[in-house]
């Protein structure tokens, strides 16, 4: 079969394929289309075209440049030309209405809160919740995550309190053999430092070091440390002071690992003929005090209102509350211009740090007259950890406090201190240390609660030349966003805080700094387990 067109369009013919007969002719009307027509036609195209354009623009700009076919952008544009506006806008601004709603009104009795989201759905679709329930149990169960997610982490806090108190197994065995190795080897009973080397306690061209602490394992490491770092060893000299359970101990480490060529000696708090109660009767009292032993030993959640604490602000209470700030041996350094007579500058350092530099330029720095060279905490790189004033350490609505202090004022740190004890001998230091101690136990302590900084900061007010930050990087006990870089450039870095480097709390990524000058061969590390963690 075959169709043929005329030229003209007008008439189509139909034949068969061997083209005998014509099956069908059609012919087809001629249509005339004036100028005229085709004028006006061209015209209001012209004219409605820019509009299409616009509103093409219009719906590509709302997202149809996501749509990748003629059907999508139709349902999108089809609607517009047919005039029916998207009300999704309206829907958004009721929900909202209902949702500030739901937020100034109770959450009905008895309503039963699914356990997931998925539950939720589920339950929605099978009983068809309205807006304004499914708004009630959206805001029920965000509370309810939000109480639960407040427990736990005051329970975390309360639990990392506890552990940071506690002695770890592998340092109480390490203390138990070293005071029985003192009792049955005379060799860890052998006097320190020897007798030749007793003129040098009290030399003062050499680099005297303090160091206060009844563990045995952080005193190795300060001590090893400091010697591995120092440029002149020989001219470090170490005064340990410990606990009577722990001098044992303490001796036979230091007696049986020397660290020459250094000098270390080792005494207990029992063999300073000037610590007597008569010489600190406010220390005895702190360490006796039923309101104090009460407040460091008793239950830390008893009478706290958790609903208006948060978890930094009751972290930083539990922090307050450890044992150590009522031991002596935390307040011992206040003393050291009478437990030292013969010295005239010292170094006191605290046994949660790490010396990774040379502190011998310490000595060459001069304090102006004053007592305590000391890094400043109110400015640095780390707002958290160089962010301390008067304000975060007192209590300003206590009148006593309000009239004496600046709340402004800058802190400084403890931890390693330059202490001046000529100047210091020439001041009313420790007199204003032990009044106000006093004055705080009258208010059971309502002036402060932070162990034995606050009432230094009174002391030494006026007294204290700021050191640079480099010396004494602190916070590494409790930021665990400590910059490492900064770590690794500091003299001296503390892990003051509860995440000591000796326990399994400690931060993973800064312990390796304090491990490297742990003694991992020694049997005593080894037969007690204390391994790298």
């Amino acid at each position: 079969m075959q169709l043929h067109f005329s030229p003209s369009m007008r008439s189509i013919t139909i034949s068969n394929n061997n083209g005998f007969i014509d099956l069908m002719k059609i012919k087809v009307a001629a249509r005339h289309i004036s100028y005229r027509t085709l004028f006006h036609t061209i015209l209001i195209l012209a004219f409605l075209l820019p509009f299409v354009f616009i509103l093409t623009a219009l719906v590509t700009l709302e997202g149809v440049n996501k749509c990748s076919s003629f059907d999508c952008l139709g349902r999108r544009l089809g609607p517009r030309l047919l005039g029916r506006v998207d009300d999704s806008g309206r829907l958004v601004k009721d929900f909202y209405k209902i949702l500030n709603q739901v937020n100034t009104e109770e959450i009905p009795g008895g309503l039963k809160l699914p356990d997931s989201f998925s539950q939720l759905v589920s339950e929605m679709k099978n009983n068809q919740y309205d807006a304004k329930t499914f708004a009630f149990m959206l805001r029920a169960m965000m509370e309810k995550l939000e109480r639960e997610i407040r427990e736990s982490k005051f329970s975390e806090l309360m639990n990392k309190h506890f552990a940071a108190s506690s002695i770890p197994k592998g340092i109480h065995c390490l203390s138990l053999r070293l005071t029985d190795e003192y009792s049955s080897n005379a060799h860890a009973r052998r006097q320190l430092p020897s007798p030749e080397l007793l003129p040098v306690l009290s030399n003062n061209s050499y680099h005297h070091f303090v160091l206060s602490t009844d563990n045995i394992l952080a005193a190795s490491v300060v001590v090893a440390s400091a010697v591995q770092s120092s440029l002149e060893p020989e001219m470090i000299v170490f005064h340990i002071i410990t606990d009577k359970k722990t001098f044992a101990g303490m001796h036979s480490w230091f007696a049986l690992n020397p660290v020459s060529p250094a000098v270390v000696e080792v005494k207990g708090v029992h063999q300073f003929d000037w610590l007597t109660r008569e010489n600190v009767p406010v220390l005895e009292a702190v360490e006796n005090h039923n309101v104090i032993r009460n407040y460091y030993h008793g239950n830390h959640i008893s009478g706290a209102n958790l609903s208006d604490t948060t978890p930094r602000t009751f972290a930083s209470k539990l922090q307050a509350r450890s044992p150590k700030y009522i031991s002596l041996l935390n307040h011992l350094r206040i003393y050291l211009p009478e437990l030292f007579p013969n010295l005239d500058k010292v170094v006191f350092l605290d046994d949660d740090i790490v010396i990774q530099h040379d502190l011998s330029p310490l000595w060459e720095i001069d304090l102006w007259g004053k007592v305590n060279g000391a890094v400043e905490t109110c400015k640095g790189e780390d707002e958290w950890v160089m962010s301390k004033h008067f304000r975060n350490y007192f209590n300003f609505s206590h009148p006593l406090i309000a009239k004496h202090l600046d709340p402004d004022e800058c802190a400084w740190a403890y931890g390693m201190n330059i202490f001046d004890l000529r100047a210091w001998r020439k001041t009313n230091i420790s007199e204003t240390y032990h009044s106000w101690l006093k004055e705080n136990l009258k208010s059971n302590l309502t002036m402060w609660k932070l162990g034995t900084l606050p009432p230094a900061l009174i002391a030494f007010k006026g007294h204290v030349h700021p050191i640079d930050s480099s010396w004494h990087m602190l916070g590494l006990g409790y930021q665990s966003n400590t910059n490492i870089e900064n770590v690794k450039r500091a003299a001296v870095i503390h892990y003051n805080g509860q995440s000591k480097p000796w326990l399994q709390i400690g931060f993973e990524h800064l312990r390796p700094f304090w491990t490297k000058y742990v003694n991992y061969s020694n049997d005593f590390v080894r037969n007690c387990h204390i391994l790298e963690l």
